[in-house]
């Protein structure tokens, strides 16, 4: 028996390893992955990790012993191809692992800023603990920095490089911050936070090139002429999903791999699960671009790792989770519950220093945006994954019982 293959060893593929085994999977059980570190967490990386309220060992999400205790084969190397028909993936050492049933978890990567200079000394990504440590090594002595992406990422880091009294400058192609995934209300709400914090941000403008001296950067040339000093550049513009040992293999890829409501791909031998996976879902119903979707969140690795272990385990059911995240940018929590679009209409609800922003979709609850109102998105999960019925006149009537509709 060849057991269950894990390719990935993030969020998702940590969590099918270890849902399997609490779901009584007695078989070989291996997990693959290219860092050196064991299985850590991301998202603090940005924030808790990078402001030193964390440190690496804070990151982990078992210590290393887990894996012997659970009978974990954790092997510390590269993936490079999928022999579908002798059920086998080779190694970049040259080993080859056999499988009865393989889970992809490849995840993503950040999305290359392409320009000249782009491979500096100095300019950076924020993905990996090694990316992070490589950070915080240089913000010892850097003066000016330039964040090229005002997302998530880009915001989080802009705002720990605030708190340390340092110069901040965010480069934004798009008309505001976070436009992708927040409403313009709530855009507009962390556009004046951070520029309350002394945070400089430039709208609807490119960079053209990174400039340095000796191959380190030393300033951030942009597409409407200016010029911008820099010792430091974070590019923070997005990932692109790690699907090419898929598509290698002959598995269908569309911006990620695709998979059916079960979490298994094109090959019934094969799942795929996490930032790299492309699923359907009912919360995407109305989305431009149909109801699959392809989410980079926590909350959507370690409920699909979880769903696949169920599957893989005899209590098969299709995937079915609420999408939520959330985002820390200086003492501001941000939390999404559902799927926002541009189309969505909004109605804000303030309540105290928070508010929230209820966003509709054909008439229906799509999404809820809280910040600082953590009852709320609690609220707004349930409500939007039971489908019950919200208008805009009571989402904007901060007298509402969220909660009751909650849970009635």
């Amino acid at each position: 028996m060849s057991g269950i293959l894990i390719v990935g060893a993030g969020q998702a593929g940590f969590q099918a390893a270890a849902s399997l085994r609490e779901a009584g999977l007695t078989g070989p059980l291996t997990l693959v992955g290219e860092e050196a570190q064991p299985p850590y967490q991301r998202p603090p990386l940005s924030k808790a990790y990078l402001a030193g309220k964390t440190d690496a060992r804070g990151l982990l999400l078992r210590q290393e012993t887990f894996f012997t205790e659970h009978a974990i084969t954790h092997r510390r190397a590269r993936a490079t191809g999928i022999d579908r028909a002798e059920n086998r993936v080779r190694l970049e050492d040259g080993d080859a692992l056999a499988y009865d049933h393989l889970i992809l978890a490849t995840g993503t990567r950040n999305r290359a800023l392409p320009v000249p200079g782009a491979d500096l000394v100095g300019v950076h990504g924020l993905r990996s603990l090694d990316e992070a440590d490589a950070l915080k090594s240089a913000l010892e002595h850097a003066k000016n920095i330039v964040v090229v992406g005002a997302g998530f990422i880009g915001l989080e880091f802009a705002a720990v490089c605030a708190a340390r009294g340092l110069s901040v400058t965010v480069i934004e192609a798009a008309p505001r911050v976070m436009a992708r995934a927040v409403s313009a209300e709530t855009s507009q709400a962390f556009r004046d936070f951070h520029e309350a914090a002394g945070v400089t941000i430039f709208f609807g403008v490119g960079v053209s090139a990174i400039e340095g001296a000796d191959g380190h950067v030393t300033s951030v040339a942009l597409a409407n002429g200016k010029n911008l000093p820099a010792d430091l550049v974070l590019v923070g513009i997005g990932v692109v999903p790690n699907q090419e040992l898929a598509a290698e293999a002959g598995l269908t890829v569309q911006d990620g791999i695709a998979v059916d409501a079960f979490l298994a791909t094109s090959d019934p031998a094969i799942s795929a699960i996490g930032d790299c996976a492309r699923f359907p879902t009912r919360f995407a119903a109305g989305l431009p671009g149909g109801d699959r979707v392809r989410i980079e969140s926590v909350q959507n690795a370690v409920d699909q790792g979880r769903c696949l272990a169920a599957r893989l385990t005899g209590r098969p059911a299709a995937y079915d989770a609420v999408p939520w995240f959330w985002s820390d940018q200086g003492p501001r929590k941000l939390q999404i519950a559902g799927l926002g679009s541009p189309e969505d209409s909004s109605v804000l609800r303030r309540a105290g220093a928070g508010f929230s922003v209820f966003r509709f979709r054909q008439g229906r609850l799509a999404a809820v945006e809280s910040v600082d109102r953590p009852a709320d998105h609690m609220a707004a999960r349930r409500i939007i994954a039971a489908g019950r019925s919200l208008t805009p006149e009571q989402a904007a009537d901060p007298a509402f019982d969220l909660k009751a509709l909650a849970t009635a």
